[in-house]
């Protein structure tokens, strides 16, 4: 179980093990050391009665002895768990480090407790809308309880994988299309609140299930696309008009300040005479000249100052 990872395949999406590399294992140098140390001492004292059968018997023995000795040692490393059997009943949980099993009695089984990725693969599925989208996804798990997820559980990396799977296909049967893509962090909780329940007990954490990608439809993409050029074009429209709005509300504002002050027209015009003038290409021309303009107002006025007063008497 330790020294095995998932493979998800997606044509059959079944599950396959293959070993892992050497370098997960730390070497144990301790029960070499110790066999020829036993090996050493055994020549050392039969060595020179070895052409006799007490001899070769005692310098067999010591190497025996040794073989024994060195296959009681095991090692641990820091993120290893060992669980020791004896006679097939579990006794205790070993490591990290060196540790000491009976010989002839005892087996262990090593279990990695490092946080471990496991893909989801592509399922489909049909939202509340009835909606047939692809989601595949992510596993970030956690052996908590080694002596628990190797007695409980067969094994636990594929036991947590289908019942992701079967969540996230539920999950998603009760969430509408535009919430999985609004919120696909949302959906990868709900799948880690229903994974975590379902496995209480077995000695797991679940660190977090995160969704990696939605697939949708074809057709489905490119009504998403004009819709969303839809809505594009609808706000632009809206801003220009109440741009529009807002220009109209400002130069009404700036005609009645005008009209308020007698010489802001003739600065204005001077200012847009200034503006127009810096190319030498153009050419102004002013077919009305602001004091005409300005005569024209006053005539009116003066229309009325020289009409004749009402005399008292008539009335």
């Amino acid at each position: 179980m330790a020294n095995e990872i998932i493979i998800a395949t997606d044509a059959n999406q079944k599950l396959a093990t293959r070993p892992t590399s050497p370098e997960t294992r730390l070497a144990n140098p301790v029960p070499g050391i110790l066999f020829l140390a036993t090996a050493g001492l055994g020549w050392a004292v039969f060595g020179s009665t070895i052409g006799t059968v007490a001899g070769a018997l005692g310098f067999g023995g010591s190497i025996v002895l040794g073989s024994i000795l060195a296959s009681s040692i095991r090692m641990a490393a820091q993120w290893e768990k060992g669980i020791v059997f004896r006679f097939g009943k579990f006794v205790a949980t070993k490591g990290p480090g060196v540790f000491f099993l009976v010989p002839f009695a005892d087996t262990v089984r090593m279990v990695d407790t490092r946080i471990r990725t496991i893909e989801i693969p592509h399922r489909q599925a049909i939202t509340k809308d009835n909606v047939p989208v692809r989601l595949d996804g992510v596993i970030f798990m956690r052996v908590d309880d080694p002596s628990a997820a190797l007695i409980r559980v067969q094994n636990y990396t594929q036991a947590v994988l289908e019942y992701a799977q079967t969540a996230l296909r539920d999950i998603v049967g009760g969430m509408t299309l535009d919430e999985i893509l609004a919120d696909r962090e949302l959906l990868g909780q709900r799948v880690e609140a229903m994974v975590e329940h379902e496995i209480d007990g077995w000695g797991l954490e679940v660190a977090a299930i995160r969704i990696q990608d939605i697939e949708l439809p074809e057709d489905l993409k490119r009504v998403m696309a004009r819709q969303a050029s839809a809505e594009r074009e609808k706000r632009a429209t809206i801003t220009k008009a109440e741009g529009d709005r807002e220009a109209a509300e400002n130069l009404a504002l700036a005609a009645q300040k005008m009209a308020t002050s007698p010489g802001a027209l003739q600065l204005r015009t001077l200012q847009t005479l200034d503006s127009l003038g810096t190319s030498p290409s153009n050419t102004i021309v002013l077919a009305v000249p602001v004091e005409l303009s300005n005569a024209l107002k006053a005539v009116p006025e003066l229309a009325d100052a020289l009409k004749p007063l009402p005399n008292k008497n008539e009335s």
